[in-house]
């Protein structure tokens, strides 16, 4: 089945792209003319902890499922750390989501930050600032932090096939999902108090190795995320906000008091209940769904109400937080309000709506975030799908104050030097900007090394390419 929706691609100018927005009813900002040079909204530097970032571009954190069975980062690592680097974006929001802790690891070969890695780590951040620097003369403006995750529910930190999740309370359609079937998964108290411990040892070690600050995860339906759902957790940390958000108070309060790093967070700041693939495999709620563990979203878990997620910003305000860099929703459950694509993953579903619409979603909830704090940095994300018209909407909407960064993710798989390019004016690389085949997802869903398959010639050439076309060939036609 085709998606009813236009491929981006197909729309030839900047002209019938908003045509497009019009005829949609989708409310999008966008600049028809993308400035260069001291002209340009993205250009402009952003102040931040008394620290200068030297333009409005941010590289968000990715899993690359190829880091060494023990967590240190491989050749294949380093290249897209290279390329960050080479990105021109002066604003790299963790560059890897890196596991504190074994059994919080995302799948067997991913970054796990400890000392017998510290070394491996800090070399990473050393070769990403040494090719800024080499390709832009000076560092002094560029910011690197790195995220501190646990992928809770969603970890496989033994086999790339097999989950092993911690939970942090039940929940019927994710549960089935996972494969839990009692409460053995769940984190007590105590345990969860010791990876507050982890954290804050994985924070004196991100300062050992150079970051300027580190993210405490909350997205995605990762493990930090999921607390903020945790309306049916007794305890200290379910139950109400001032409990659902003790994990993170504990964790800062620790950082503080050990190191003198900056802290941000990667937030999904509204979420939906899980999808499934319904008819034509169009996605649909999942009927075991249960919309009042969702975090900021309507009582029916089909929309978003950002009234607990600005709650949760004002309580990292107040304790000394100043950058939060947005997201929606989770890859796994809902990824057409978090990753909207035209082509889904291999376990995913077609997007029940245009995913432009995801995308002004998602502009639409941190610009009345940003209204709402306004000393808050919030980097926003989910812009990929623009495309070609990308730097346009970018642009609109850091001129227009409704967030203070763009987040670039899947986009810089393929075209890495895509905020170079636009800063300096430089003709626009078509042939690399990212068409969302979702290859990048597709291919760690099935256990294979990810990268962009299609467009980067580098991974074009590489066996898994091959592997994952077959893989695909035989789930589209299965016998």
């Amino acid at each position: 089945m085709s998606t009813p929706y236009p491929r981006i691609a197909g729309l030839k100018d900047y002209q019938a792209f908003t045509e497009h927005l019009k005829q949609s009813n989708i409310e999008m900002p966008g600049d028809e003319e993308v400035r260069s040079g001291s002209d340009s909204p993205l250009g402009k530097p952003l102040e931040v902890h008394g620290r200068t970032i030297g333009n409005r571009f941010c590289i968000l954190p990715m899993e690359g499922w190829d880091g060494t069975r023990d967590g240190k980062p491989t050749e294949l690592t380093r290249r897209r750390w290279r390329n960050f680097g080479l990105s021109g974006a002066k604003l790299i929001w963790g560059g890897e989501a890196v596991a504190v802790r074994n059994d919080g690891r995302a799948n067997p070969n991913q970054l796990v930050i400890n000392e017998t890695n510290l070394s491996d780590i800090a070399s990473l951040r050393q070769e990403l600032v040494q090719a800024h620097e080499d390709a832009f003369e000076t560092s002094d403006d560029l910011m690197v932090g790195i995220q501190l995750t646990h992928s809770g529910r969603f970890a496989r930190p033994n086999d790339k096939k097999r989950l092993e999740p911690r939970t942090v309370q039940r929940n019927t359609a994710l549960d089935r999902r996972a494969g839990v079937t009692d409460d053995s998964a769940i984190l007590s108290d105590d345990e969860l108090s010791q990876l507050i411990d982890d954290f804050i040892v994985a924070a004196v070690a991100a300062e050992k190795a150079g970051f300027a600050f580190v993210d405490v995860k909350h997205c995605h339906g990762y493990l930090g995320h999921e607390l903020l759902a945790g309306v049916d957790r007794p305890g200290r940390y379910g139950g109400s906000l001032e409990n659902r958000s003790r994990f993170l108070r504990e964790i800062v309060e620790g950082i503080r008091g050990a190191t003198q790093l900056e802290i941000g967070v990667r937030l999904s700041v509204f979420d939906y209940v899980p999808f499934c693939p319904g008819e034509d495999r169009t996605g649909v709620p999942d009927a075991d769904a249960e919309p009042h563990k969702v975090f900021g979203s309507t009582p029916d878990g089909l929309g978003m109400d950002l009234t607990e997620p600005s709650k949760f910003i004002q309580l990292m305000h107040d304790l000394g937080i100043r950058m939060v860099c947005t997201t929606a929703g989770s890859p796994y459950y809902n990824p057409h309000i978090q990753r909207p694509a035209y082509f889904p993953p291999s376990d995913g579903y077609h997007p029940p709506e245009d995913p432009l619409a995801g995308v002004a979603r998602q502009i639409a909830a941190v610009a009345q975030l940003k209204q709402d704090h306004p000393e808050m940095l919030f980097i926003g994300s989910g812009y990929t799908y623009l495309q070609d018209y990308l730097p346009n909407v970018g642009q609109a909407v850091v001129d227009r104050g409704m967030a203070d960064s763009i987040g670039l993710g899947r986009m810089v798989l393929s075209y890495p030097d895509l905020p170079a390019d636009v800063l300096r004016g430089s003709v626009w690389q078509r042939k690399k900007v990212c068409r969302t085949f979702s290859d990048c997802t597709t291919a760690p869903r099935q256990g294979i090394i990810s990268g962009c398959y299609p467009l980067d010639p580098f991974y074009k050439k590489m066996d898994e390419r091959k592997q994952l076309q077959e893989i695909k060939k035989a789930l589209a036609n299965p016998a």
